[in-house]
């Protein structure tokens, strides 16, 4: 129990080391969706489809209750 955590905690420590070894290059993709405005048509897509599975969930718990109730 005693190593367990001691591992657990320097396990903790190396894995936010990996964090500072990386580069704070700008992302190109991203900079270059904005400047020519098509950031609005990802974002609108996300946003679509992160409505209809939230729609999806929503009429299967739906069922599932009803299920329950039966």
């Amino acid at each position: 129990m005693k190593y367990s955590k001691l591992i657990f905690f320097l396990a903790l420590i190396l894995s936010s080391y990996k964090s500072y070894c990386q580069t704070n290059a700008p992302v190109e993709m991203a900079d270059t969706l904005r400047s020519n405005g098509k950031i609005y048509t990802v974002v609108i897509g996300l946003v679509v489809i992160l409505t209809g599975v939230v729609l999806f969930l929503l009429r299967v718990d739906k069922k599932v209750r009803d299920l329950g109730k039966k």
